[in-house]
């Protein structure tokens, strides 16, 4: 038997170390995450991205009485992105979650896996790596590439 080991990279850094950008990113994705529609779980979450052209753009998840028909910020973020400016990459995603007080929760919030597939085959589609940032209340996680959340992704390969 053999045993293989993967390791995972990441930033740990404060709100103090954002830069400017990132903190219009992190305003946009809270406005976002202000408006999310979670009735039942009471979960929202606000995201935000910066495309290569320059545009910021932003979602919050949407909930539903049967909950398979709702859908995460992240991806209501990155398709909108996607259809909005097809051929203009996403360059840095940030996520965050208020609590029902509206405060960030106290620790980043990864996203589900569904989003994690969705965010690495965009890495794909746009050839480039996409920018992730984890915002909670006492700190910020940066990944360099949303690879990094998923580092055995299913793509395109295993359908050939």
């Amino acid at each position: 038997m053999k045993i293989n080991e993967l390791k995972i990279c990441y930033k740990v850094r404060s709100h103090s170390e954002l830069s400017q950008e990132e903190l219009s990113l992190l305003k946009s994705a809270t406005e976002a995450a202000t408006k999310a529609y979670a009735p039942y779980s009471h979960f929202r979450v606000g995201a935000a991205v910066k495309l290569a052209n320059g545009e910021i753009l932003s979602g919050c998840n949407q909930e539903n009485a049967a909950f398979p028909s709702g859908l995460c910020a992240e991806r209501v973020t990155v398709f909108y992105a996607n259809a909005k400016f097809p051929d203009i990459a996403v360059e840095t995603l940030l996520i965050t979650v208020l609590d029902e007080a509206g405060e960030y929760r106290k620790n980043p919030v990864p996203p589900c896996g569904a989003c994690r597939q969705v965010l690495t085959e965009t890495e794909f589609r746009q050839k480039q790596p996409m920018r992730v940032l984890l915002v909670g209340k006492d700190e910020v996680l940066e990944f360099a590439s949303a690879s990094d959340l998923l580092p055995l992704i299913f793509s395109g390969n295993e359908l050939l």
